[in-house]
Order: C-alpha cells, then structure tokens, then sequence
C-alpha cells in the first residue's frame, strides 16, 4: 500500500505558476501548491494532498498519481506540459487566417508520440477561404485524421451538436493558434468557463496569470466530460523526438518506410528509398515531405 494512499484525492484542474486549484471528489475546490521547490503538476493530473489550515481551505500536494499520458513540448530550453490523462485532443485551424502546416503537424506528432487521439478542427466553414483550407487539409484525411468542420459563430448549434458526440465522456484538449476560433469554442461548449479562473485569480490577487496555463472545464454534471483549454503558443518544438523516430511519427510517411532499401534510412538522399518514391508518386504530397526535412534536420542539430 503505497504511503500516500491514505491523503485526500484530487483532481488539478488549473495552474498558475506554482499555484494549483486541485478539485475534490465531491466537486470542491481549494488551492494547493506542491511540496518543496520542484513544481511538475499539470492539469489533468490525480493527485494526493493535504490541507495546511484547520479549515482545508488550501492545501500541499504530496503525490503525483502515474499519468496515462502527457502531451508537451520542448525546445533547447525548457519544456512546457500541457495536460496529462487525455483521451483526445482537438487541433484547430481556420480558413482565415491561413494557418501553419508547420505547427499543424508538429502538434499531431507529439500527439502521435504520446499515444494521444487526435482530430482536427476546421473552422470558418462559411467563409470563401474554405476550399483553400480543405485542399490544404486533404492529405491528412488521406493519412487517416478526421477533420471536424464547423462554423463557430455563423452556426452555432450545428457545431455544438457535432461537438457534442465527439466529447461525450471524454477528457478532451483544445490546442490551435490565435484566431483559429479556440476560446470561441470552449465559451460555446463550456459557457461557465471563466468561473474557475475567477475564483483562483481573487484568491491569488492577481489576473496576470490567467490566460497562460491549461484550464479544466466540466461540460456535464456528472463530471464525466472535460474540455481543457491550453494556452496559445508561437511555437512548438519536439526535441522530445529523436530525428530517427520522425517518419514513424508521420503517417503518410510511416505507410512507406518499409520499402526503404536501407534499415536507418534517412529519407533525404538514400537510394531506393520508398518515402522518395512515394512523394514521386504523389503518395506522399510535397508540402508534407517539406515539412519531414526541416524537421530533421532540426531534430539532427546539437542540442545544447
């Protein structure tokens, strides 16, 4: 029986710096910070704490619980966490403005990586733009990734009803660039959604905070169904992946891999190489095969 069994459960569903609002079981909430210096909670996380005032009004967690998953990313600096225990996350993009393919897939790899479910969600599907952005998205529902297409403010109940199915019972991250519509959503799917960063700015004193740490939100009484809201980002690194490990992470790529003549093989100059051959054949479109080369050869540079 492990030593911290006999704490409070909790559940994070907010962080702001070291700062945590950590809900329990019966639904309440208080603030909590972790024991010592080190500070690795993440929203999404099961924890066990202990309350620091006769009142259990605030608390010190003690014990992180064994993720199931956790979806980060990292650069040569640091690495930034975004939720743990996911069962899906939502990538958003929008006809206008164009969005990065770049960052696109760089978010479905380190889905990939994580054993995360992802979709993507196309917004602004009433505006003229949309045929660009579906022939931009065509390779990756050719690779396998469903794309949810909606309009967020031009129709409303459709993208609930369709959003709605999809979240059902599960705990779901939104990630996606500024303008892609992402708080639009999470303000139509959870329209109490500022109540918790309410309640921990007042307690904190201090609003500077609330808009750059991932957020649970309760779609449901029940608490069955989550929708995290994540903080934007300009940029996404993966020094978590290993450059060899790269096209695995690919779909399109990885269908290919296997006709390779060479076991390492790179995919940039090698012979025989079936991802070649298959970006000759239009198997593999040229934008995405665009993307694997910068990528590598990021993943291939030094890491100080």
């Amino acid at each position: 029986m492990s030593q911290f069994n006999a704490l409070d459960e909790g559940l994070v569903v907010a962080g702001f710096g070291r700062h945590y609002l950590v809900e329990t079981p019966e639904g309440r909430r208080l603030i909590c910070h972790p024991r010592g210096k080190k500070s690795d909670c993440v929203v999404g996380d099961r924890v066990r704490w202990m309350p620091t005032n006769s009142a259990a009004t605030e608390g010190v967690i003690e014990h992180v619980e064994t993720r199931r998953n956790l979806l980060f990313r990292q650069d040569d600096w640091k690495t930034k966490a975004f939720a743990s225990n996911l069962d899906q996350i939502l990538v958003m993009v929008a006809s206008v403005p164009t969005f990065s393919e770049s960052q696109l897939t760089r978010a479905l790899i380190a889905a990939e990586q994580a054993h995360i479910t992802a979709y993507i969600v196309l917004n602004k599907t009433d505006l003229p733009e949309i045929e660009a952005a579906r022939a931009r998205l065509a390779p990756y529902i050719a690779m396998g990734y469903h794309v949810i297409q909606v309009a967020l403010k031009a129709d409303r109940q459709a993208a609930v009803e369709m959003l709605q199915a999809r979240l059902a019972g599960k705990a779901t991250l939104v990630l996606g660039p500024s303008g892609a519509g992402k708080s639009t959503l999470i303000n139509l799917m959870a329209p109490s959604a500022n109540a918790p960063v309410g309640e921990i700015s007042k307690a904190l004193q201090s609003g500077r905070h609330t808009t750059t740490h991932t957020q649970l939100h309760w779609l449901d009484e029940q608490r069955q169904t989550a929708l995290l809201d994540s903080p934007g980002f300009q940029e996404f690194g993966l020094r978590q992946v290993q450059a060899n490990q790269l096209a695995g992470l690919m779909p399109d790529l990885a269908a290919h891999t296997a006709d390779c003549k060479f076991y390492n093989c790179t995919h940039q100059h090698e012979p025989a190489c079936g991802v070649r051959a298959a970006v000759d054949r239009g198997d593999v479109s040229a934008s995405r095969y665009r993307i694997y080369g910068e990528l590598w050869r990021e993943l291939s540079s030094t890491k100080w």
